[in-house]
């Protein structure tokens, strides 16, 4: 059997070899077929005959007239050779990541809240260095981020060089990081009201008692969701909201100019899920919880060739260099992720991506529509420029919802943005100076 993470404050692969990318036998399957079916296609791919989507027609027409003149022997040739380089590579990056020497090892600051499986780390001035504590940081902004369910805490203090929580507590923030942990006995019938009307403003009850008043509070991506509803039902305890690449119109159509134009079901995530109905909830019955494998799963389905591409850039690096180890950090990370309960997961995978309720105006915690228009504070929303985890135009359906949205728009991804080498400049620096401004 094979054993689960070693707890929270453990580096997260202790094996000699990693288990990732996980799941890894799909990512293989799905690199192979895409690479052989380039073969099967190829004679369809000639005479033009091949379908299309309307935003490639041109450069499909392109590829047609080029490939007209040449040998179909020799293309397949080619194409097959390609292929087994490709796949060459793929395998060769990931043998780097799974015996790659490093381990995160970063030491946790002091845990001032713990209820079940979820706890709140503070990052505040008894965590600080000496010298840091000695240029005043006790009256440091005190900020509570709420991250995924999905995902793990630590992406955002992933390690000694990436790491937003560090980089904010060494320039007069107090960041108050929510660990919602692995579900375990406590938190299995949880849902998301339980996990916002219990837990979270539990956890914002205790970092108010702590700092002495209303707190501000950030979202990051689904945290993000909900932020907004607990900023919603404590406006007295909530001083300002940060909204980080937080999803809102589901539905919204993706930017990418390959995807098919959304329609009255829903776009790509909406339909998929459609089909996967019924799959899915024999899963969630069996095993009371969506595990981690079948997310990644359905994760991969927004870019298929992603994982075969990246592993393939790490063949080409230098595999004892700082960006091989912030690779396999960032990846250690995306592989240890967290089950989500039953309800959590219809909450999410129903609720959100095939219904669209807040899109529509129909989310609802503890019997309560969010309603992120009634909301009258301060709020920071960073919409990265090249998210293609949030498309832009669902979060920002957010921030035109919003009556006094501020608006940053990182030159970045939605996980670049903050752990990216221009963090720092691109949502750092910014965010520093909003945080103290309110």
């Amino acid at each position: 059997m094979t054993p689960r993470p070693s707890p929270i404050s453990s580096p997260p692969w202790p094996q000699a070899t990693r288990l990732g990318p996980r799941p890894l036998p799909l990512h293989l399957a799905r690199a192979m077929t895409v690479w052989t079916s380039s073969l099967a296609a190829l004679p369809t791919a000639k005479n033009g005959s091949l379908p299309w989507s309307p935003a490639l027609a041109s450069r499909a027409a392109s590829l047609a007239a080029d490939l007209a003149s040449a040998p179909t022997d020799s293309l397949a040739d080619c194409l097959a050779g390609e292929g087994r380089r490709r796949l060459d590579a793929m395998l060769a990056g990931i043998e780097i990541y799974r015996h790659h020497p490093y381990r995160r090892a970063l030491r946790d600051p002091k845990i001032i809240w713990r209820v079940g499986a979820s706890r709140l780390l503070d990052y505040g001035p008894d965590f600080l260095d000496k010298s840091t504590r000695r240029r005043g940081r006790e009256d440091a902004v005190p900020v509570l981020f709420v991250p995924s369910l999905v995902n793990r805490y630590y992406i955002l203090d992933l390690s000694p060089r990436r790491s937003l929580m560090r980089d904010l507590a060494d320039h007069g923030i107090r960041p108050l990081l929510m660990d919602w942990g692995h579900p375990g006995a406590a938190e299995r019938e949880f849902d998301l009201t339980d996990y916002t009307a219990g837990r979270l403003e539990a956890a914002l009850d205790a970092a108010v008692e702590r700092c002495g008043g209303p707190v501000i509070v950030a979202g990051y991506c689904m945290g993000g969701l909900l932020a907004l509803a607990l900023a919603q039902r404590r406006p007295s305890q909530v001083r300002a909201l940060v909204l980080l690449a937080t999803p809102w119109d589901f539905h919204a159509p993706s930017d990418d100019p390959g995807d098919a134009p959304s329609d009255a079901h829903g776009d790509a995530h909406g339909r998929l899920l459609d089909a996967l109905a019924a799959p899915l909830e024999g899963l969630l019955t069996a095993l009371g919880e969506l595990p981690i494998d079948a997310l990644q799963a359905l994760f991969t389905w927004s870019d298929p060739t992603m994982v075969a591409t990246k592993f393939r850039a790490l063949a080409a690096r230098d595999p004892q260099g700082d960006e091989a180890a912030d690779f396999v950090a960032l990846e250690d990370w995306l592989n240890d992720g967290v089950a989500l309960t039953a309800a959590v997961a219809r909450d999410c995978l129903v609720g959100w991506y095939a219904e669209n309720q807040p899109g529509r105006g129909e989310w609802r915690i503890a019997g309560e529509v969010v309603r992120p228009e009634r909301l009258d504070l301060p709020c920071l929303i960073a919409l990265p420029a090249r998210d293609r985890i949030v498309p832009p135009a669902s979060a920002q359906a957010l921030a035109d919802a919003m009556p006094k949205a501020d608006r940053l728009t990182p030159p970045a991804g939605h996980i670049g943005m903050v752990i990216g080498r221009r963090a720092r400049e691109a949502l750092g620096k910014p965010l520093t100076a909003w945080l103290k401004s309110v």
